[in-house]
């Protein structure tokens, strides 16, 4: 089965989709910083903004224990995603998701991500990425599941990880989307990771790029070149 959102078909009409964290607020991602617009340029052709990649080769990931680790209380995480279009960083809900964000914290350690592609665009939805298969039906070997906060709201900026439908609300893998609109009224049903803290424009270039409207693979490859998590 496809890691897609639960609502994504049945909700292609609406203009936006996110998931927000904020220690005070709860339609805010990532602690209580805003969203920085980045001007990032790249090596692509037609103006896009992009450099030119090459689609990544389907990778085997075998099955595996989910990571114990967890975020330490007190420290700010960052993680840095380094992709064609340009970097963008995400703020990691660490308190109020710290199963999750633990997770994705030992993926991007471990590499998992370098060389991932963003699979799917839906223009003025979300963006997707972090499946080791590109087609959306992979993940890490593992899943963890953690409620998402009851007040969560899915706002523009807001990351979360993508589940099947069958699963229960918080389950996650790998598969993350970064909300593109302005509010998707969704449930509180995925896993909060965290809200982009930098780099927005290059996520709304993302957002931008021609897709396939079949199945919302962007025609030119978009990929995740290094990703690093940035502590303090």
């Amino acid at each position: 089965m496809r890691r897609v959102l639960t609502c994504l078909l049945a909700a292609l009409a609406l203009t936006a989709a996110a998931c927000g964290d904020n220690e005070e607020s709860p339609g805010v991602g990532g602690d209580d910083q805003a969203a920085e617009t980045t001007a990032t340029t790249g090596d692509g052709g037609e103006g896009s903004g992009c450099r030119d990649a090459e689609e990544p080769a389907a990778r085997e990931v075998k099955e595996r224990k989910a990571p114990a680790f967890r975020p330490e209380r007190g420290k700010t995480y960052t993680a840095v995603l380094e992709t064609s279009c340009g970097t963008v960083e995400i703020r990691l809900a660490t308190s109020r998701a710290p199963k999750t964000t633990g997770s994705f914290i030992s993926l991007v350690r471990d590499g998992f991500y370098d060389g991932l592609s963003f699979h799917r665009i839906v223009t003025g939805f979300v963006v997707q990425g972090g499946d080791p298969q590109g087609t959306g039906e992979g993940g890490p070997g593992y899943s963890v599941t953690e409620a998402p906060p009851d007040d969560l709201r899915y706002t523009k900026g807001v990351v979360a990880m993508a589940k099947t439908e069958l699963e229960d609300p918080g389950t996650s893998g790998s598969q993350f989307f970064i909300v593109t609109g302005d509010d998707a009224g969704l449930p509180p049903d995925y896993a909060l990771v965290g809200r982009v803290s930098k780099g927005m424009d290059v996520v709304e270039r993302l957002d931008r790029l021609p897709n396939d409207p079949a199945d919302n693979r962007p025609l030119e490859p978009v990929v995740i070149e290094k990703a690093t998590i940035r502590e303090r």
